[in-house]
């Protein structure tokens, strides 16, 4: 029976927030530690004070973790609520990830705020799919006629899923679904086959892939293997987070892009 990621609060945030900070979209200077503390299951001793740098995700750890009485915004269950999804976000009150939205982003998209309350009061649950969906501008820029890489960016931005094909050196193989667009909502698109890498020089974060594994990823890389019920929980998340996004007469407002 396949094992499946038992890997701290820390490390897993680290194997999530690596791939955007590679990339320089968001988080401190230093997505070396990041890439050392998701490899080898040991966080540096710097990673809590490098995931607070997060401007995007900490305030939804903290969220998460104060709704349902725990005090570490890096638990591990609180991590893996925001990048992937679990029951503790069923605990966190619509109104209340209202007011959190309302209280972030007021300042920065004025009398557009109320978009990002209605997405939550419409059933938008306080996984990572719903800032890609909602609080970036990309949706808008679609809405508006421009097409292509704003697809792109939403789609690889999200956490998605895959199912392993092929292993290959640093290299993986995976059927998955892209995001569509058909003129004013977001919709998961017709499987399709897209590489994706699983560590840089050997250095990564799943080292014993196989084909068949369900895997998250995070712009071109694999973050973790999924449990069935992990699975479960992102598809949920992701699908939910869609429904609230898509619902709502204007596009997203366009902030700042932080994860």
């Amino acid at each position: 029976m396949r094992e499946f990621s038992l890997a701290s609060g820390p490390v897993l945030f680290s194997r999530y927030a690596y791939p955007p900070n590679s990339l320089g979209y968001c988080g401190p200077g230093d997505s070396g530690a990041l890439l050392e503390a998701g490899s080898d299951g040991r966080p540096v001793g710097q990673l809590a004070h490098l995931a607070r740098q997060f401007e995007g995700a900490w305030p939804y750890l903290e969220l998460i973790a104060g709704c349902n009485g725990l005090r570490d915004p890096l638990d591990r269950r609180v991590v893996e609520a925001y990048w992937v999804g679990n029951e503790l976000l069923l605990r966190v009150p619509a109104g209340i990830l209202a007011s959190s939205l309302d209280d972030r982003f007021a300042r920065r998209v004025g009398a557009r705020r109320g978009d990002l309350v209605a997405a939550a009061v419409a059933g938008g649950v306080a996984q990572h799919s719903l800032h890609v969906f909602g609080v970036y501008p990309w949706l808008g820029m679609l809405r508006a006629g421009k097409e292509g890489p704003p697809l792109e960016v939403i789609d690889r931005c999200r956490i998605r899923w895959g199912r392993v094909e092929t292993v290959r050196g640093d290299l993986v193989t995976v059927m998955s679904r892209a995001l569509g667009f058909d003129g004013s909502r977001l919709v998961l698109g017709e499987e399709h086959l897209e590489e994706v890498r699983r560590s840089l020089d050997g250095v990564g974060f799943v080292d014993d892939l196989e084909p068949g594994d369900t895997v998250s990823m995070h712009w071109d890389w694999v973050c973790d293997r999924l449990s069935p019920i992990a699975f479960d929980w992102l598809r949920y998340c992701t699908r939910r987070n869609l429904r609230a996004v898509n619902d709502l007469a204007l596009p997203g407002p366009a902030v700042a892009c932080d994860v």
